[in-house]
């Protein structure tokens, strides 16, 4: 896939759809639906669009009630909506946008009205997710923030609750990071500080989110995985740092784990856990991976 936007187009009539593919298809990717169900479908599949223009009159399911579906859904929320039809009334014009859309064009369709207002709405659609995604990423190392790891983790929990599976956490604290600055500056330091972010982001699953955490710490949070498994990738990860040595710089990390226990357990409480596994990997001199757990069991018994 190239660099193009994703625009999706949604018209019942195939002769709508060619005129307006004529319109776009040199400037970005296309997908096409022929009906308010196919739309959905296509709106929740990668890539995402980045733009939907979409009839109103369809049989079954009406453009009005595709943007409502489309609104209403976290995944589809954000794509901007631009209504093409021949519904021409002010009133038809207003409640379209009153529904969420960005714009509304009339039919018969004028190639230069169409290509100029998608090329608006595909700007200010970049310019919206450039800014979001500096809202939600850490600068120094572009994984994602604290900010954006607490709310996707409540959505997991949330998600878990209500419909069972598994969620790990994993804590990872540089070792004797305040050496390495020390020694080597803060340029050395962010050095090392990038050079962990790729190892922890390089080997994640789309469905995991890498966050750096504050300072020299960095949280993963591991969707459908159990305890033993997010041991045994704690493992390959702490072992990939080991080796690292970014511009010769010696760097380990403490692990620690937490599986979310099936009585209702907070995110705030599973990340507390796994914040004192990483204490008790401190204790045992660094460079380990400790599973809350097992610690747990051990004291109780």
């Amino acid at each position: 896939m190239n660099d193009k936007a994703t625009i999706l187009l949604v018209d019942d009539t195939r002769t709508n759809i060619e005129l307006l593919a004529g319109c776009l298809q040199k400037h970005y990717n296309l997908k096409v639906a022929m009906d308010g169900k196919r739309c959905i479908e296509l709106a929740e599949r990668d890539p995402i669009p980045d733009l939907i223009l979409l009839d109103v009159i369809m049989p079954d399911m009406d453009g009005y009630e595709v943007c409502r579906t489309l609104k209403s859904n976290p995944s589809t929320k954000d794509i901007p909506i631009i209504f093409v039809t021949g519904k021409d009334s002010d009133k038809d014009e207003e409640f379209g946008l009153q529904l969420g859309a960005v714009d509304y064009i009339t039919k018969p369709i004028r190639p230069a009205i169409v290509t100029a207002r998608v090329g608006t709405q595909i700007i200010l659609k970049q310019q919206s997710d450039a800014l979001r995604s500096m809202a939600l990423h850490d600068q120094l190392t572009r994984l994602f923030n604290r900010h954006y790891l607490i709310e996707a983790a409540n959505s997991k929990v949330a998600r878990i609750t209500r419909h069972g599976g598994t969620l790990s956490v994993m804590m990872i604290d540089i070792d004797y990071f305040k050496l390495v600055n020390d020694q080597f500056g803060h340029q050395g330091g962010d050095t090392v500080l990038k050079a962990v972010a790729n190892v922890l982001s390089s080997a994640n699953r789309k469905e995991d989110i890498v966050a750096r955490f504050g300072g020299e710490e960095f949280v993963i949070l591991l969707d459908h995985c159990s305890i033993s498994d997010a041991d045994e990738k704690a493992e390959q990860l702490r072992s990939s740092i080991e080796h690292l040595l970014p511009e010769g710089i010696s760097v380990t990390a403490s692990f620690g784990i937490a599986e979310l226990q099936p009585d209702g357990e907070e995110f705030e409480h599973l990340l507390a856990r796994a914040d004192q596994a990483v204490y008790l990997a401190k204790e045992k001199g660094r460079n380990c991976v400790v599973q809350a757990e097992k610690e747990l069991e051990v004291k109780e018994s």
